[in-house]
């Protein structure tokens, strides 16, 4: 196996070119596992850890991730983003989250990583680059395109993902066996967008790639409208609407069985979950309100 090292963005991207062959490593905490294990062997690994390019990140008008920040960099310079700071502490433990970077979550394209289904909510996209094409942005729709299958080409790198943030409170939960250093049996990010008066909600783990909830979106917000929620927040919703909107966040789940959980209790799962969550943001919302 060679191991290419690289001290810049533009050092990295032309490596790629040369060797498109070789799969990147940052943290290694996805790829050393199979590694290690025996399951994957690459030809050559391109180390990205030196890259300092890529460990940036902004808020503003929009939020931008680099693909080598650290869940634990995560943590501790943008706490007051909610949702993506549940998902960062739900990754593994300490030591994962040390290592462990955007980029990798991403790149590894599993339909349970836990910040998938926060870049879905927020509707992200996928930023890449290549020595010869310079940079595109993907829809995170049009990225994932199966259980650990993107659309990346063999000379591209992640260079991070960004969104446009949204006015209203938002929330991460999962399901696991027990309460950290657990793949989730099933995840969910709900966010509420106070400006386009939408309910917006994803889940992980429940199909081939992470999946928007189309219909329960759409009832939410429609239930909120009709409570009178958008113009006052302290408005609750009922037990029948909180109840509808889980059963269509559930009937949005595409699950399989595997050795972490059924179909069947996946499915439940996830509405219960929904059903939490919404309760949950409509409390922030009230709370919140002047």
């Amino acid at each position: 196996m060679d191991v290419l090292r690289v001290g810049s963005l533009a050092d990295a991207l032309a490596a790629k070119a040369r060797r498109p062959d070789a799969v990147p490593i940052a943290g290694g905490t996805d790829l050393m596992v199979g590694i290690n294990a025996g399951w994957d062997r690459p030809p050559a690994i391109l180390d990205l850890s030196a890259v300092d390019e890529l460990r940036h990140w902004e808020r503003g008008d929009e939020v931008v991730l680099g693909a080598g920040l650290t869940y634990r960099l995560i943590l501790g310079e943008l706490a007051d983003e909610r949702a993506l700071t549940q998902a960062a502490r739900a990754v593994g433990s300490p030591q994962i989250r040390n290592r462990g970077t955007v980029g990798g979550n991403v790149g590894t394209g599993s339909p349970a990583g836990d910040l998938l289904p926060v870049l879905a909510a927020a509707d992200a996209s996928i930023e890449l680059g290549s020595d010869a094409g310079g940079r595109r942005a993907v829809a995170w729709h049009a990225f994932f395109t199966g259980p650990k299958r993107t659309t990346i080409a063999p000379d591209e790198l992640i260079l991070g993902v960004r969104w446009r943030r949204r006015r209203g409170p938002s929330v991460f939960a999962k399901v696991g066996p027990r309460n950290a250093m657990v793949i989730s049996v099933c995840s969910l990010c709900l966010q509420v967008d106070e400006d386009d008066r939408a309910i917006r909600l994803a889940l992980g783990s429940v199909g081939p790639t992470v999946l928007r909830a189309d219909d329960a979106e759409a009832f939410g917000a429609a239930a909120i409208e009709e409570a009178g929620g958008w113009a006052d927040p302290a408005r609750p919703l009922d037990d029948a609407a909180v109840a509808r909107f889980a059963e269509l966040a559930a009937g949005a789940a595409r699950p399989i069985d595997d050795l972490r959980g059924t179909s069947a209790y996946r499915r439940h799962a996830i509405g219960v979950l929904a059903g939490r969550a919404l309760r949950w943001v409509l409390a922030d919302r009230a709370a919140e309100a002047p």
